[in-house]
């Protein structure tokens, strides 16, 4: 797992031999290590609206999947805010529509 975060710590390994690297130098440099850490395998990214929404702006999304549920929080942070209008490529791939809450799925076009 690698951390995007602002404050500078050692690396945690715990014993089942997850281990968590904290990366200071931003998005790009935790992109880069990620997917050297991972191989051939894809790379997911978990975290809040901030984070999302600087990968999104810089266009280092390849799929965003959108889980959204009618009911108001009050505040917090926008997902697409400062990402504008433009997706960087990414289309609706997908829509499932459930019990309360309705799946998105957004990806580039294969050709």
């Amino acid at each position: 797992m690698f951390v995007l975060t602002h404050h500078p710590r050692d690396p945690l390994t715990f014993d089942n031999g997850t281990s968590f690297t904290f990366i200071t130098e931003g998005i790009a440099a935790a992109l880069d290590q990620a997917r050297e850490g991972a191989g051939a395998q894809d790379v997911a990214l978990g975290g809040g609206a901030d984070v999302a929404g600087q990968y999104l702006a810089a266009g280092l999304i390849d799929e965003l999947e959108l889980h959204i549920v009618p009911i108001l929080l009050g505040g917090g942070a926008k997902l697409f805010d400062g990402a504008g209008t433009d997706l960087h490529g990414l289309e609706l791939v997908r829509t499932i529509a459930g019990d309360g809450v309705v799946h998105l799925k957004l990806g580039r076009d294969a050709d």
